[in-house]
């Protein structure tokens, strides 16, 4: 959370512009930093031809890496961030760790995802990590991208919700290592429900459009878990 002009503190939104916000803390900001080293790491890891001895001396040192670091503190999901108390507040530490969108997520395909009047905008590019059909995009992934791009724009709604149905056409098959555009708005927010639809565009091409129905829960979604 950030303080707004007046001394208060106003919730962190980082939907309010295409410019990616800034890391909370240094912490973030190594993380990210790493995350990054891991994308690349996991792309030339699924194209590398290297000798299977090259690829085991890999696998070692990753190893290694990785028992090094789990001996350290760890901070297990979501509420945990929170609770600790140090890594800002749920915009923030979800604006990092969320699977699609997370900046310091290594699995997170870098979605960004913005808001303009009542229209939601987001790009993303995925790699060869993502491939389904060759050459191209997992449907399973162009889902989940739809269901978190489509659940950030139901914000213009002001009524948010979680994921009750998601229905997704596949125009044509979606490229890999492409800059994907993506649109949305609000069809309709009745009582507890949102419906809402989007768009994804490959070099200006239609290749899938999505409708989800959003349901807002009877308590917040924090006390859930």
């Amino acid at each position: 959370m950030f303080p707004d002009h007046d001394g208060t503190e106003s919730v962190f939104n980082p939907f309010t512009s295409e410019e990616v916000s800034p890391p909370f803390s240094p912490h973030w900001e190594a993380k990210r930093r790493a995350a990054q080293a891991l994308r690349e790491m996991i792309d030339v890891l699924v194209t590398s031809d290297a000798t299977t001895g090259e690829i085991d001396a890999l696998a070692e040192l990753m190893e290694a890496q990785t028992a090094a670091l789990a001996a350290r503190p760890r901070l297990r999901g979501l509420l945990a961030f929170l609770g600790d108390g140090k890594h800002g507040g749920h915009g923030e530490v979800n604006h990092e760790l969320n699977a699609l969108g997370g900046w310091s997520n290594p699995l997170s395909p870098q979605l960004n995802m913005w808001l303009k009047g009542d229209r939601a905008f987001g790009t993303v590019r995925c790699g060869y990590a993502y491939e389904g059909p060759p050459g191209f995009i997992h449907g399973g992934f162009v889902a989940a991208i739809f269901d978190q791009f489509l659940g950030m724009a139901q914000l213009a709604g002001k009524n948010p919700g979680m994921t009750g149905t998601l229905s997704v056409r596949y125009h044509r098959p979606t490229p890999l290592n492409t800059d994907l555009e993506l649109t949305a708005q609000v069809q309709e927010s009745v009582g507890r429900k949102t419906v809402v639809s989007g768009e994804m565009h490959a070099d200006g091409i239609l290749t899938a459009s999505c409708e989800c129905l959003f349901v807002r829960p009877t308590k917040p979604l924090l006390q859930m878990s």
